[in-house]
């Protein structure tokens, strides 16, 4: 069985979780960098194998939501591996993972819906629409952006 260690961020706190999952017997310890798109962990879950053991200090750190955790367990079963929460200590294989599961999943269900993405409107959408005479409050419109975005990527070049 493989044991590997996942820290969400690297920053200040990090170094102690790190050390915590090295003690505790991890075979590899993996942290994200700080702004990234969680592909750390995307690709510990792509890979990781029957048997094996993603190891987290806190809940926390698999997601930022009940849902976001309850997709992460999804993923480790479906490869037939298992989650170990080190605070308070969990596993989510036998009572303690139904237990796990069956919290996540109240919790769920009352959290609210997760407001979708906007990509970020780019500079040069904004300025082609200006230079077609489009306004700065319909271009924030059509963009789904705010005014203010407009205007500050407007002010930005001098436009």
């Amino acid at each position: 069985m493989l044991r590997i260690g996942y820290v969400r961020f690297r920053d200040a706190h990090s170094a102690q979780d790190t050390a915590t999952l090295n003690a505790i017997g991890c075979h590899v310890v993996r942290a994200e960098e700080h702004g990234a798109e969680l592909t750390t962990l995307s690709s510990i879950l792509d890979f990781i194998g029957s048997g094996d053991q993603l190891v987290v200090t806190r809940l926390q750190h698999i997601a930022p939501s009940s849902r976001g955790a309850l997709e992460v367990l999804k993923r480790l079963e479906d490869h037939g591996a298992s989650l170990y929460i080190v605070e308070p200590d969990l596993c989510s294989r036998g009572e303690s993972g139904r237990a796990l599961r069956a919290a996540l999943q109240a919790v769920a269900a009352v959290e609210p819906a997760p407001l979708p993405r906007r990509k970020p409107a780019a500079a040069q959408e904004i300025h082609a629409l200006q230079r077609a005479g489009v306004g700065p409050v319909e271009i924030a419109r059509r963009l789904g952006v705010s005014r203010m975005t407009v205007w500050r990527k407007l002010r930005a070049v001098g436009a």
